[in-house]
């Protein structure tokens, strides 16, 4: 019989090292793996705090996969499609995959941090779209929130960068060209 204190399959999240990560004045969030240190390879969870006022990510929506926030410690709102709703320690946050009507983004109250545990489903390949700046993500070979070093494609572009289908297809062997 193990203690409990971090051996096998339980892991203590006062133990976790998180690590920082911030863009500009909105975005800031300390957060540690849960999931993959523990050899889940199908289901991703993180824990998550984020500072007073502050967004851990964009607001966007992933085409494959679901994720859900318990939440474990202060206050905050999630955007959630075309809605706002409040959140605090006890709720728990589904999002489904889907399109912009799925699209979410936790935001820490003004008083505290707002800390919680994100989990998703760790589909791959993934097509993430970010409805407030036309931005559209694709991974393959990891999904979001897995490891980087194992993703065969990874790339952002602009939706308004968009091209036709046949676009520069003109049958021609290019591999092949001198």
């Amino acid at each position: 019989m193990t203690d409990g204190h971090g051996t096998g399959p339980v892991v203590r999240l006062s133990g976790l090292s998180l690590q920082e990560q911030s863009h500009g004045e909105a975005f800031s969030c300390a957060m540690a793996a849960i999931a993959a240190p523990a050899g889940a390879t199908r289901l991703g969870a993180r824990l998550v705090v984020v500072p007073a006022g502050k967004r851990a990510w964009p607001f966007h929506c992933h085409h494959g996969n679901d994720e859900m926030f318990v939440i474990l410690e202060g206050t905050g709102t999630v955007r959630f499609g075309t809605d706002t709703f409040r959140v605090a320690a006890g709720d728990v946050v589904v999002c489904p995959s889907g399109g912009p009507e799925t699209a979410h983004q936790l935001r820490a109250g003004e008083e505290g941090p707002l800390r919680y545990i994100a989990v998703s489903t760790m589909n791959e390949p993934d097509v993430m779209e970010y409805p407030d700046s036309g931005k559209v993500t694709v991974f393959a070979g990891s999904a979001p929130g897995g490891d980087k070093a194992s993703r065969r494609f990874a790339a952002s572009y602009r939706q308004d960068d968009a091209v036709d289908y046949w676009d520069r297809e003109d049958g021609q062997d290019h591999a092949s060209r001198p």
